[in-house]
């Protein structure tokens, strides 16, 4: 895990997030997650040219910073921008297609594994 400052472990910049994403892709994926506290994790996810993502255990969050393209979401699909948010339920496959090269999106993984359920 690449981490924060000491100093400010509630506190991260998007240009800190990006260096640390630079020092330490996971899994050939640009991710660096940067916030662990109980089950919430956040981190900064910047793939490149295609996602091959797998679903996750947890429920997500995602933030775009920048960048535009396609979010595929289980069947539905639409088109992201940068300061949209898009939630992914636990299991759910999704990806994010035809995105541009600048594309930089917050992840925020929470709860339990399976997800909170519906609310």
């Amino acid at each position: 895990m690449s981490g924060i400052p000491a100093d400010a472990p509630g506190h991260v910049t998007l240009a800190r997030a990006v260096a640390a994403l630079a020092e330490s892709p996971v899994g050939g994926r640009p991710y660096a997650e940067l916030i662990v506290r109980g089950t919430l994790r956040v981190g900064l996810y910047a793939p490149r040219g295609e996602d091959t993502q797998q679903p996750h255990d947890q429920d997500e969050v995602y933030v775009v910073m920048s960048g535009r393209g396609t979010f595929r979401n289980g069947p539905a699909s639409h088109p992201f921008q940068p300061g949209d948010v898009l939630f992914v339920a636990a299991g759910v496959p999704h990806r994010f297609e035809d995105f541009s090269d600048d594309f930089y999106v917050w992840v925020v993984f929470y709860g339990p594994p399976g997800g909170e359920g519906a609310g």
